[in-house]
């Protein structure tokens, strides 16, 4: 799960805010330097319009003078290959940067979830590692990376992958129970692959009692959720309606009825 378009776009419109340094025609005033603010904002001006180079080249400055969001924009173009060449290392590298610089910062800033998903980013890269390159596997410290996001900024996606290596035993002991605290975290932010995992878990009662009804709950909400364009998960949702009893799917409907006039639609 990626962090939005519309996310970006808010917290770019509360970071960007125009400087004293900008003349009225909204251009910069003669003989002053760029603040990374000025520099960040040029550079998303310049995707908008096409010019790739020039807002690398701005997206750098700034990212270069500590600006989290150019930092991690930096990192999302060079992982995804959008508009520079995919270079997975180049991108470990601006997500490292930014937890350097933003580790610390407090959770409630606008920019704090977009360091805390570069904590996310470096965790997978951390556990499968860059072909290739200095970056080895390391299922230890990736776990140490989804944590810190998970604990310190609640970020659901990190939620969820900390309780997958929990799940399967990676980079830690195994620990189903704990595996379906993070997801049960991750679920009610209404992370979707989060809630048909824990689905999953109660419904089949794996290592932890069975709680059918509660799991068909969650995978019907994963289901709904995901729009049933997951097909793992469109599937996992229909084996177990199709296992479930008459009284097991009414009360997970129930449960569904019960979230949604408390207010949580997820």
């Amino acid at each position: 799960m990626r962090i939005s378009s519309l996310a970006v776009a808010v917290t770019i419109g509360v970071l960007m805010a125009t400087s004293s340094t900008m003349g009225f025609d909204g251009t910069h005033a003669p003989n002053t330097p760029l603040s990374p603010r000025e520099a960040f904002r040029d550079g998303t001006l310049a995707l908008k319009i096409g010019q790739t180079a020039k807002a690398v080249t701005s997206l750098q400055y700034a990212a270069e003078n500590g600006h989290a969001i150019a930092q991690w924009k930096l990192g999302r173009m060079y992982a995804e290959g959008d508009g520079v060449p995919h270079d997975d290392l180049r991108a470990f590298k601006y997500f490292q940067q930014v937890v350097i610089d933003h580790g610390d910062d407090n959770p409630s800033q606008p920019q704090a979830r977009f360091v805390a998903n570069a904590y996310v980013e470096l965790g997978e890269y951390y556990r499968d590692g860059i072909p290739n390159s200095p970056v080895k596997a390391d299922p230890a410290h990736a776990r140490d990376m989804f944590a810190y996001a998970a604990s310190y900024f609640g970020d659901p996606d990190a939620q969820y992958n900390l309780g997958r290596l929990y799940l399967s035993g990676t980079g830690t002991r195994r620990d189903t129970r704990q595996a379906a605290r993070w997801f049960l975290l991750a679920a009610n932010k209404g992370h979707y692959e989060a809630q048909a995992v824990l689905g999953r878990i109660l419904f089949k009662g794996e290592d932890m009692p069975r709680q059918r009804a509660l799991g068909l709950m969650w995978l019907t909400l994963a289901s709904d959720g995901c729009a049933g364009q997951v097909q793992w998960i469109a599937d996992a949702r229909k084996a177990a309606f199709d296992q479930a009893t008459e009284d097991e799917r009414e009360m997970a409907l129930m449960l569904i009825k019960r979230r949604i006039n408390e207010g949580r639609p997820w």
